[in-house]
């Protein structure tokens, strides 16, 4: 099966997609797959990665985050699926790629993968707390309109958190199908926890060793609520040694640093593209703090869950799905001083939590058990189409 992956959301620099982009043209021919994965680009370029392909078409800059570009036209992408004439279409994006997808005249099958879903991440930020998600979603009832059409052009529509899957369901979308994503294998352990690094960290955070250590993970753009975060952690450190590692870049990141102003006890941290080395910081940490409600699967948490982190997290969207009772709390979504209130009450809970977390480790979903799904699923749908 030659599959070609249109993928609108792809970066370089970017974080959760870019990682999984990599592990798919690594697994891919594994599965029988032949992969061409097709991004916008600064430049015209292919990467091989054995018989896969990822291939850059130079693109226009996003104007709102230039580490992020996008096809010009639709015209772009139906050359590019006239060119490589795959056997199956995926798209991984609901924006405008997803119509050009679902227009190229082709015969292939193809998937729409929800890595993004715009009102959790865009519109309630700005509207929650105004009005009702019933009202904002009855008035932005064309975006539900629009993706019902992709839906029924669309053989699938993959969801990778149970409720992204609810949302889509309520939402009239009737192809959706459950696929979590997962952590890289033998990447996450509670064993590669460096107590020597970890008074490192605390010590780049001004406090000593017997303090607590949180770490945040993403990017630093709006939807994460980098600054709500630092808000509930400096709130909750009055009182207690706490200090705060974020590891992350982006096109908010004035934002972030002003948020963090003289404290010096929050540490803002590049991100780290070393695999091994990044894993080491996580398993470092006391736990994982995230403030972004509006996430797709929350590849950070699953990632901090595999290293035996405690979470902390906001109560709706894919990161409260990865909780689990006894590994962590959940704050009310948005609200810092919930988030401090919540740090304040893990604390005196963490040996037991940090215990039940070490004990869950193990189990934790790989990505390769969400390409291994994902590739059977498209190899059915393929089958039953030709059969029909």
């Amino acid at each position: 099966m030659h599959l070609v992956d249109i993928s609108a959301l792809y970066s370089p620099q970017g974080g959760g997609i870019r990682t999984y982009t990599h592990r798919k043209l690594e697994v891919a021919e594994q599965h029988g797959v032949r992969l061409t994965v097709v991004v916008p680009g600064a430049d015209d370029s292919v990467r091989d990665v054995g018989k896969a392909r990822l291939v850059s078409i130079k693109s226009p800059r996003f104007p709102l985050d230039r580490n992020y570009f996008y096809f010009a036209s639709d015209r772009i992408i139906h050359d590019a699926l006239n060119e490589f004439q795959p056997d199956f279409i995926e798209c991984s994006s609901p924006w405008g790629s997803a119509a050009a997808v679902a227009d190229w005249p082709g015969a292939a099958p193809r998937s729409l993968f929800m890595h993004a879903e715009p009102l959790s991440a865009w519109v309630y930020r700005y509207l929650d707390g105004f009005l009702p998600r019933q009202t904002i979603d009855r008035s932005f009832d064309w975006f539900w309109r629009y993706l019902r059409r992709l839906d029924a052009r669309y053989d699938q529509v993959i969801s990778a958190a149970p409720s992204l899957s609810k949302r889509l369901r309520d939402g009239g979308l009737t192809h959706v199908v459950d696929n979590a994503l997962g952590v890289d294998p033998g990447v996450f352990s509670p064993a590669n926890r460096d107590e020597e690094l970890r008074a490192r960290l605390l010590a780049q955070c001004s406090l000593p060793a017997d303090a607590t250590l949180l770490i945040g993970v993403g990017r630093h753009s709006h939807e994460k609520q980098w600054p709500m975060v630092i808000a509930g952690v400096t709130a909750a450190s009055y009182g207690r040694p706490l200090g705060l590692i974020i590891l992350g870049d982006g096109h908010a990141r004035a934002a972030v640093v002003r948020a963090v102003g003289e404290n010096p006890h929050i540490q803002l941290i590049a991100p780290v593209r070393d695999r091994p080395e990044f894993a080491r910081i996580l398993a470092s940490a006391d736990m994982m703090v995230h403030g972004a409600p509006a996430e797709t699967f929350g590849i950070a948490c699953a990632e901090a869950r595999a290293s035996g982190l405690p979470l902390i997290v906001p109560d709706e969207g894919a990161a409260y799905d990865q909780l689990e009772p006894g590994i962590g709390m959940a704050f009310k979504s948005l609200d810092a001083a919930s988030l401090a209130s919540t740090i304040a009450d893990a604390i005196p809970q963490l040996p037991a939590m940090r215990a039940n977390a070490m004990a869950a480790a193990p189990y934790a979903r790989t990505i390769d058990a969400h390409f291994e799904a994902l590739f059977r699923g498209f190899a059915e749908v393929l089958e039953n189409r030709r059969a029909a």
